[in-house]
């Protein structure tokens, strides 16, 4: 018998990364704005936090992926690489943004990613604690509250950087002289920087409010649950110098392909 259609295959995955994100959400909240220990990953004196939460909603979500889903691949920022047998694979980041997490700020998400054959397929976005989640699907993103109404998701027209809204998660992340400078570049032809929003900036980028984000360093599961988030709300995300975001690293994301053409030229430069 043949197997299902690309169409069925896709709808099944929208379904089960909303399934894993209502799973996890509870498991994350019972922990936010409460008393919790909070270890470091990291050594020589960089700060790398994990908690309870961040593990337990790797796990209950990884536990779920396998029943419905058993021989696809996941990739975890907490468990690591779970090897599967089909072209898909699983990103996850139980909460992009643990430092907002654990000091109360509402700041953070969780992220699940779709690659299919290593390209992403599909994104999605939860904040369990305001009821917000953004998603894509294999044409749009769209964006609900608690359950309600989704929204379809579309950026704006910003073409040039005086006129833009710039974010990014925080000029510490910028360790490398190079990159601060390529920050500071664009931070002051930019008409606003506001610093903080992990994941959550680009969703703004996304809904239309953020006009370009640039961070350095990222994580394929920072970033793989956003970029069919972003592109299918008509923005662009690549790598500085213009490559593919997927395996993460220095990430530049705008709503218009304008100014991340002006954006991209800007850098290089330097």
């Amino acid at each position: 018998m043949p197997g299902p259609s690309p169409a069925a295959e896709f709808q099944a995955i929208v379904r089960v990364a909303h399934e894993l994100a209502d799973i996890s959400g509870p498991v994350i909240l019972k922990h936010f704005r409460k008393a919790m220990p909070v270890e470091n990953k990291a050594s020589g004196g960089a700060f790398d936090p994990v908690t309870k939460a961040d593990r337990g909603a790797e796990k209950a979500i990884s536990e779920a992926l396998a029943t419905r889903f058993p021989d696809h691949g996941l990739v975890g920022e907490e468990f690591g690489t779970k090897a599967g047998t089909s072209p898909y694979q699983w990103i996850i980041d139980p909460i992009d943004g643990t430092r907002s997490f654990i000091i109360g700020s509402p700041m953070w998400g969780t992220l699940i990613g779709v690659l299919k054959d290593e390209k992403p397929v599909f994104g999605l976005m939860d904040q369990p604690f305001t009821g917000e989640r953004f998603w894509s699907t294999d044409k749009a993103a769209y964006h609900s509250i608690r359950g309600g109404r989704p929204v379809r998701l579309k950026t704006r027209e910003c073409p040039r950087i005086e006129d833009a809204v710039l974010t990014t998660t925080h000029p510490e992340m910028f360790a490398e002289p190079e990159q601060l400078t390529a920050l500071e570049t664009l931070r002051k032809k930019a008409r606003l920087t506001r610093y903080g929003g992990d994941c959550y900036g680009y969703c703004l980028l996304a809904s239309g409010l953020v006009d370009i984000i640039i961070e350095p360093g990222l994580k394929p599961y920072d970033i793989v649950a956003l970029i069919p988030i972003i592109e299918r709300a008509g923005g662009v995300v690549t790598t500085w110098t213009g490559g593919s975001p997927s395996n993460g690293g220095n990430i530049i994301a705008t709503g218009d392909a304008r100014l991340h053409e002006e954006a991209l030229a800007m850098i290089n430069k330097l």
